[in-house]
């Protein structure tokens, strides 16, 4: 239950952002998917300042698949993608 009460939350402090901000909501899909990736970004900010107040190595972290994985996608990082070659035949 605490999930759902922590997104209405957020929600509703995104939506009084919005509105502040003059953007119409549902947001414009391009202004929605920055959203999205700033959240991708932000989730990953915690860690890296944690490691930085460790003073852990922060590179290694970037690569991890938990780090590379939630921003570029688990295929990315596993290298499951596309293959142009492939794909042209």
């Amino acid at each position: 239950m605490k999930p759902y009460l922590l997104s209405i939350g957020v929600g509703l402090l995104v939506g009084v952002i919005y509105s502040l901000l003059g953007v119409r909501s549902p947001a414009p899909p391009a202004i929605a998917l920055l959203g999205l990736l700033g959240m991708l970004l932000g989730e990953q900010a915690v860690p890296i300042a944690k490691r930085l107040l460790t003073k852990a190595p922060v590179v290694a972290y970037l690569k991890a698949p938990e780090c590379a994985g939630q921003v570029l996608g688990p295929q990315a990082v596993a290298g499951d993608g596309p293959d142009p070659k492939r794909d042209q035949a």
